[in-house]
C-alpha cells in the first residue's frame, strides 16, 4: 500500500505540486519567523547583559528593594575578601565592583542631578560591548579623574570630551564634597532613561569622594549566559551566611520576561494562522484530488478492496505529502535563514532606546521540529474528512464518475 500511495502521488502531478507548495511555504515561513523571534530574545538579553547588568550582581541584603534610594546604607565591607570568594567559583569569568551614589554635576553654568557609578575601568570596558560610544572613548585605568557621561546628560549640560566638570555629593559622614573631573567620553546604552541621568567615574575617585573603601555591588560575568542559574546556585550557598543576596540579569530587568511572553504570544498566533492556511490549502488540494479520483476508488471497491483500505490509502498518501513537503520546507527554511542572516535585517530602536540593531534568523532545533510537526499535522488533518467521505461513497455512485 505504501508503494501504491507513492505511485499515486507521482501520478497526480498537479495536485501534488499544489499541496507540496502550501506545505513547503508554511514550514519555511514558520522557521524564518520563529528564528527571527528567537534572535530578538538573544539580542535583547545580550544587550542588557553587556550594557548594564552583567550576568549576576551581588548586593548586601535589602539593596535590591530599597538600596537605590539610600545606597550608602547597603555597603559591602571588606570587598576584596568577597571578590576573592566569588572569583574562585567555576564558571565565573570576571568580577567587578561598583559604588553607587547620587550627586550634582556642574559645568560652571548650570547643574544637573545625576546617578553616578564608581566603576573599574578595565573590566567595565569589556563588559560594555553593547554600549555605544557616541564621542570620545571609554574610561581606562589611567583616567584617575575622568568621567563618562550618558548621552542625555551630555546633551543637557552641552558637554563634550575634553570639557571639565565638577561633581558634588554628600560623603558618608554627611559633609558636602566635590571633585573636578575631565569628560573622556559620551555613551549610549540600551535605555534612554538610564542615559539621561547616568555618569561613570573611576571607582577610586568615587571612594575618595564619599570617603569609604566599601562598594555597593559586584557585577559577575560567566562563560555562557545559559550557565547563569547554575553559577547563582553555587554562589548563593557560599554567600548566604555573609548577608549578601544575588540577582540574575533577568531579575534585574523584569521587562525582559514581559517582552518574551509578548513575542511568544504573537508567535503562537502566527503558528495558528499558518496552520489554518496550510490546512485550508491542503484540504482544497486533497478534496480536488479525491473528487477527480472518485471513479478510481469506486473501481477499487468493486474489485474487493474494503472501505477502510481506501481510507488508509488516502491517509498514507497525505502522510507522505506531509513528510516530503515538511522536509523540503525544512531545507528551504534553513537556507533562507542562512541567507537572511548573512545579509542582516536592519531594525529600528526598541521602545525606550535610541540604538537600532541588525537582526538575524536563529536556527533553533525546537522551532525546526515544531514547524515540521505543523506541516505534517495540517496535512493529516486536512485529509481525514475527504478520505472518510469518499470511503463511504456507495460503489455504484462512485463508479458513475468513470463515465
Amino acid at each position: 500500500m505504501f508503494r501504491l500511495a507513492l505511485r499515486n502521488i507521482l501520478r497526480q502531478k498537479l495536485h501534488t505540486a499544489m499541496t507540496l507548495a502550501a506545505i513547503i511555504c508554511g514550514v519555511a515561513g514558520l522557521i524564518v519567523a520563529g528564528g527571527w523571534i528567537n534572535d530578538v530574545f538573544v539580542q535583547l538579553s545580550e544587550a542588557l547583559i553587556h550594557s548594564q547588568s552583567g550576568h549576576l550582581q551581588v548586593y548586601k541584603k535589602g539593596f535590591f528593594a530599597a538600596g537605590s534610594r539610600t545606597p550608602e546604607k547597603y555597603l559591602i565591607e571588606e570587598p576584596d575578601t568577597v571578590r576573592q570568594q566569588i572569583a574562585t567559583n567555576t564558571g565565573v569569568v570576571d568580577v567587578m565592583a561598583r559604588l553607587y551614589f547620587s550627586g550634582l554635576l556642574s559645568n560652571g553654568r548650570s547643574d544637573l542631578p545625576v546617578i553616578a557609578e564608581g566603576v573599574e575601568a578595565g573590566p567595565e570596558a569589556v563588559l560594555g560591548s553593547s554600549v555605544s560610544i557616541t564621542s570620545g572613548r571609554q574610561l581606562n585605568d589611567k583616567d584617575a579623574f575622568g568621567i563618562m557621561l550618558g548621552y542625555g546628560v551630555a546633551q543637557g549640560l552641552k558637554l563634550k570630551p575634553g570639557d571639565h566638570v565638577t561633581l558634588l555629593a554628600n560623603a558618608l559622614e554627611g559633609a558636602l564634597n566635590s571633585i573636578d573631573l575631565e569628560v573622556v567620553g559620551v555613551f549610549q546604552s540600551f535605555s534612554n532613561d538610564y542615559d539621561a541621568r547616568a555618569i561613570k567615574i573611576p571607582l577610586i575617585a568615587a571612594q575618595e569622594l564619599l570617603g569609604t573603601q566599601s562598594v555597593n555591588a559586584f557585577v559577575i560575568m560567566v562563560h555562557k549566559t545559559e550557565d547563569t542559574d547554575l553559577v547563582k546556585t553555587m554562589l548563593a550557598a557560599q554567600l548566604d551566611q555573609s548577608g549578601l543576596e544575588i540577582k540574575t540579569w533577568i531579575e534585574l530587568n523584569d521587562f525582559y520576561e514581559k517582552t518574551v511572553e509578548m513575542y511568544k504570544g504573537q508567535f503562537g498566533v502566527l503558528q495558528l494562522i499558518i496552520l489554518v492556511m496550510v490546512l485550508l490549502s491542503v484540504a482544497n488540494s486533497v478534496n480536488m484530488s479525491i473528487f477527480d479520483r472518485t471513479g478510481e476508488f469506486g473501481t477499487m471497491m468493486a474489485l474487493g478492496n474494503r472501505r477502510r483500505h481506501i481510507f488508509r490509502l488516502i491517509m498514507i498518501e497525505s502522510i507522505l505529502l506531509g513528510v516530503i513537503g515538511s522536509a523540503v520546507g525544512l531545507v528551504l527554511g534553513i537556507v533562507l535563514a542562512l541567507i537572511i542572516s548573512a545579509i542582516g535585517i536592519p531594525m529600528p530602536p526598541p521602545p525606550n532606546a535610541n540604538l537600532g540593531y541588525t537582526a538575524h534568523i536563529q536556527i533553533i532545533l525546537q522551532v525546526l521540529l515544531v514547524s515540521c510537526a505543523v506541516g505534517i499535522g495540517a496535512t493529516i488533518l486536512a485529509a481525514i474528512l475527504p478520505a472518510r467521505r469518499v470511503s463511504r461513497t456507495p460503489i455504484v455512485e462512485a463508479l458513475r464518475q468513470n463515465f
